[in-house]
């Protein structure tokens, strides 16, 4: 039997769609929001084309069924940001941004917005809070915790051209 793919595709100014073909060939998809909530969608057998069902879930519904759907991470110890009024999310810095090659303190993300790089994402590796000197590059992937709007606002600030 094939094994399972999953691929992910950027929707400017709405968030990202997952796309999951299963072992059995069933399509799903899940568009993951900005403000934190999901649309679950999974498509007929025998039409991929075709949606049997499309389920729209707030931000807490969502990380309910994420919870449920991974009860081996669950811990006392994680932090629940969303319980927080927080929230964590993955930002791309486009080739075009204008921070690629540029400082990371440069942005002044941190005064700006309220909300704080907690991590780069660069190929295969992480970097861990990365300092003020740290130089930014198109295709990293920046992990960014904050308020709503905090996050949103350092999304339009990494994206400027």
């Amino acid at each position: 039997m094939p094994a399972s793919r999953l691929s992910r595709t950027p929707l400017p100014g709405i968030g990202y769609r997952y796309d999951l073909t299963t072992r059995e060939q069933r399509q799903l998809s899940v568009v993951a929001h900005r403000d934190g909530g999901r649309t679950l969608s999974a498509y007929r057998a025998d039409d991929p084309d075709a949606c049997d069902l499309s389920l729209k879930l707030t931000s807490g519904e969502a990380a309910y069924l994420i919870d449920a759907l991974t009860p081996s991470h669950h811990s006392p110890n994680l932090l629940h940001t969303t319980d927080l009024g927080l929230v964590a999310e993955r930002i791309e810095v486009p080739g075009t941004s204008i921070w690629n090659g540029r400082l990371l303190g440069e942005t002044k993300m941190r005064t700006d917005t309220g909300a704080s790089i907690v991590a780069v994402l660069r190929r295969a590796d992480a970097i861990p809070s990365p300092t003020p000197d740290f130089r930014l590059a198109g295709g990293d992937t920046v992990i960014v915790i904050g308020t709503r709007e905090g996050v949103d606002a350092a999304a339009t600030i990494l994206g400027r051209e």
